[in-house]
């Protein structure tokens, strides 16, 4: 079976077609597309508070050709969910009618904890430790989300206001970087993590620039090293000798120093890379409630 997911966050538009097939009990998920659009939607709300109509008119042609992409595939389920940005624009409720009235395309407004359980769907933690107590760390555009794991459930979670286009425009308080560290050390003094896991296309891409592969962990020193690295390059030089897009070149070093801070303030030295997203979540789940009906 055919399965589609949209996530429509503050960076970017992701949208994801997977096939999603069962034997002996055993779920099998292979990714046939993934397509990233740089929308930015958080350069809108976090400065004006709205999305721009030149945005909404953008994220229209998007969803339209994504529900074309429903169609050549022949999807059997498929959820659109917004993020960030969209929780904050005071126009979010008009976009989303206009969005419904050109497309017939229903988006979801989720908060962090619903993010966070999504993630969950995925079974991140079969490749761990099933018992653990792991620290999840998902840095977007425009905010940060944190949950403390323990055996397969998430625990304890919180959405910060601490993303990378608001940290690029800087448009975050000291206070919300206090906020974050309280709420963290609060939180780690009763569910010390053994380990973080780290979601987002940033911390794939850096994970990815270290030549790391398989699964291996991600340590502090080299998330440190590699964040040194590039920020020794200006945005021209990471586009044009480092090979980053445009809208990654620019905001890649925020979202190195969000999670840094984070594993610094929950003594964590190690994270896992499972390179997958809120996208992969919904088709996990979409996957499990159409298996069940059947």
């Amino acid at each position: 079976m055919r399965f589609a997911a949209v996530d429509i966050g503050s960076n970017a538009v992701r949208l994801l077609f997977c096939d999603v097939d069962v034997f002996q009990n055993h779920k099998d998920v292979k990714k046939i597309s993934l397509i990233r659009l740089p929308i930015r939607l958080g350069e809108d709300v976090f400065s004006k508070k709205k999305i721009s109509a030149k945005n909404a008119n953008q994220l229209i042609k998007a969803l339209n050709a994504f529900k074309n992409l429903v169609d050549i595939y022949e999807v059997v389920a498929f959820r659109v969910c917004a993020t960030s940005a969209f929780r904050e624009a005071k126009n979010g409720k008009e976009v989303i009618e206009k969005v419904k009235k050109k497309t017939n395309i229903t988006i979801e407004i989720i908060d962090g904890d619903t993010e966070a359980k999504l993630l969950l769907e995925t079974h991140v933690t079969d490749r761990l430790n099933s018992q653990g107590t792991y620290l999840y760390i998902d840095v977007g555009g425009g905010s940060t989300e944190l949950s403390i794991i323990s055996k397969g459930k998430a625990i304890q979670s919180k959405s910060f206001k601490i993303g990378t286009i608001r940290l690029k425009n800087n448009l975050v308080s000291e206070s919300t970087w206090k906020e974050m560290k309280v709420w963290l050390e609060k939180i780690i003094k009763k569910h010390q993590p053994e380990l973080a896991i780290g979601t987002g296309g940033n911390i794939n891409k850096l994970y990815k620039m270290c030549g790391l592969k398989d699964y291996k962990l991600f340590e502090y020193t080299k998330l440190e090293e590699i964040n040194q690295f590039i920020e020794q390059h200006s945005i021209e030089e990471r586009i044009l000798k480092l090979g980053l897009k445009p809208d990654r070149a620019d905001v890649i070093t925020h979202a190195a120093k969000v999670y840094l801070t984070v594993l610094a303030i929950a003594k964590v030295e190690n994270m896992f890379i499972p390179k997958l997203g809120l996208a992969d979540g919904v088709i996990y789940q979409l996957s499990e409630k159409k298996m069940k009906r059947s």
